[in-house]
Parts: structure tokens; sequence; C-alpha cells
């Protein structure tokens, strides 16, 4: 069955942006308290995921936030060399307040606050939605560097990005800030119609799974701007060719 234009209109639009931002806002006030445990401590909380990036869709309006402890960090160490690497153990001493420590305190100011709403899981501490407030996943992290040149503190080069512990220990490590700067540089650079076509996608997705043509969790949604960024690649998009692609 054909899809007309008008649905691919609806579906290009972003999902809910006032229930979200209001969301967003509450948590994060509540992270930022000067009564929590941690208030003396150095951290951020930010957005990373589909509505932060403006690709969320209606049926998939979760808030994604991250709160990231700056007091200590974790490393990937793998492109220094050995004289780089005992630099890098000498300069500096390990944490005393260390992630652990800091999800224990998160996940107690949020417990305090929403009770019983407040499930901690394998990667995120999830919020269930109530009244007007969405679900929400809070990601508890710590600082991450993906060092490429250490020779003393001040003289290192680095990518910074995030990482936590799943529930078995393992490290997981990301870069959303970097992650929400290329998306958006694609999105320019394709006229402004990456976001709109990986709503869609997203929503077609949404449609498949409803009518029972794919499984739940075959496409998830962080595919959608993959995807389209691989298009980009093949098909060479630039702002003369955008209608070449999207006429």
């Amino acid at each position: 069955m054909p899809i007309s234009e008008s649905q691919l209109e609806t579906w290009s639009h972003q999902g809910s942006i006032t229930q979200s931002s209001t969301t967003y806002n509450t948590i994060k006030s509540v992270l930022e308290a000067s009564t929590t445990p941690y208030a003396s401590k150095n951290f951020k909380v930010f957005l990373q995921g589909s509505y932060g990036n403006d690709t969320n869709i209606y049926a998939e309006s979760d808030v994604d936030i991250v709160i990231r402890l700056d007091d200590c960090f974790h490393s990937d160490l793998e492109s220094l060399s050995d004289d780089e690497k005992s630099a890098y153990k000498q300069a500096f001493n390990d944490a005393t307040y260390t992630h652990a420590d800091f999800k224990r305190d998160v996940l107690s100011v949020l417990e305090g606050q929403y009770g019983s709403a407040v499930k901690a899981g394998d990667k995120a501490i999830a919020i269930n939605a109530s009244g007007s407030r969405r679900k929400s996943d809070v990601i508890v992290a710590t600082q991450f560097r993906r060092y490429f040149k250490f020779r003393s503190a001040s003289d290192s080069e680095y990518v910074e990005g995030i990482c936590f512990f799943n529930a078995t220990g393992e490290r997981i490590a990301n870069y959303p800030k970097q992650h929400s700067a290329n998306l958006t540089a694609k999105h320019q650079a394709s006229s402004k119609w990456l976001k709109p076509m990986v709503r869609v996608l997203k929503n077609m997705r949404s449609r498949m799974v409803e009518d029972g043509l794919i499984k739940a969790g075959i496409a998830p949604s962080y595919e959608s701007p993959r995807v389209l960024r691989r298009l980009q690649l093949l098909r060479e998009w630039s702002h003369e060719q955008s209608n070449k692609v999207f006429p």
C-alpha cells in the first residue's frame, strides 16, 4: 500500500517538544540541587539521544539525560607509546570519589524525588512517565578521554567523551557531543533534509512493527541517522546536489 505525501509530511515532524523540554528541565533542576550529596563536585547535566538531536518522534519520545562527573575520568591509552603511558601514570592519582560513588548518590537523589517511579537498569536509571512528565533515562557517567599524545598533564591531546559501566562492570564509552555536532553538520550539508528523513524512517519502522512486518528491536532508532549518513557519503551530497537526492 503506497504511503501518501501527507503521511510522510506528518512523519517528518518532530515529536513532543514542550513536554520533553519541561521533563528535562525539571529533572535537571533535581540533579543540580544544592542539597545533593555531590553538590560540591564538578559535574555537568546535558541531553543526548533523539530529543537532544531533534530526531524524536511522537511514538518514541523518551528523554535521555547525562549527568557526567568531571572530578575524575577514565581513559583509553591504546594510542600512546610506552613512554607516554608511563608519563600518564606518574601524572595522576586514583580518584577517591568514583563512578560507583557518584551513581549511588545520583540514584538516591532521584529516588528521593520520584520514589517508586525510579528503576536502576543495566545501563541507565529510568524514571517512568507520570502526568505530563515523559519517560526519561538518566545515564550516570564520568568524563572519558581517548589520548593520542601524553607528555605531561599540561601537554597532551585527547578526545573527550563520557563513560559508564553496566551491571556486569563492562565499561561503555561514547561521544554524545561529537555525535550531535556531526549530525548537525550533516543536516546542514543536506539542506536540512537529514533530520526530517531520520524521523520519517523512525516512523516507518514503528508502523512496520505495529503491522507485524518486523519485530521490535530489529531496527533500533540509532540506526536511522547512520543509514542516512551512509547514503550521504554514497551519493556525495552537497548543497548543490541536494535537489537531486530529495527533489
